[in-house]
């Protein structure tokens, strides 16, 4: 086995490096035909061609539900939270960073200090 010189190496890191890149683009052009192949160009073949359920909201027996913090299946506040809540949670970051730039504050002012007493 004899090593590659340099324009064998080159060529073979792009040989390696081509090789998923075109293998990617030939499987998403693949999965593309699929999806127009089921659902159409434009979703002509859907059998619901409207948004049901939009956020936290699922539509299950013709009834719409509430999904997630407080809904059905528990869960936390993420993006559908209402005004007070974002207020709240504003606050929250609000503090947490006053909080961290207290301490790399103290942290800076510490290691001054301890520069100026070596000194």
């Amino acid at each position: 086995r004899y090593p590659l010189p340099k324009w064998g190496q080159y060529a073979m890191g792009c040989v390696y490096f081509t090789i998923p890149v075109v293998g990617g683009w030939y499987v998403m052009q693949w999965a593309i035909s699929k999806s127009v192949e089921e659902i159409g160009e434009r979703g002509e073949k859907l059998q619901h061609k409207e948004v049901q359920g939009i956020g936290n909201k699922i539509i299950v027996d013709g009834k719409e539900q509430v999904v997630g913090a407080g809904g059905k299946f528990g869960g936390v506040h993420l993006a559908m939270s209402d005004a007070s809540m974002q207020e709240k949670n504003r606050a929250m970051l609000e503090a947490m960073f006053e909080k961290e730039r207290r301490r790399r504050d103290r942290e800076r002012r510490s290691m001054e200090m301890k520069e100026a007493d070596d000194q």
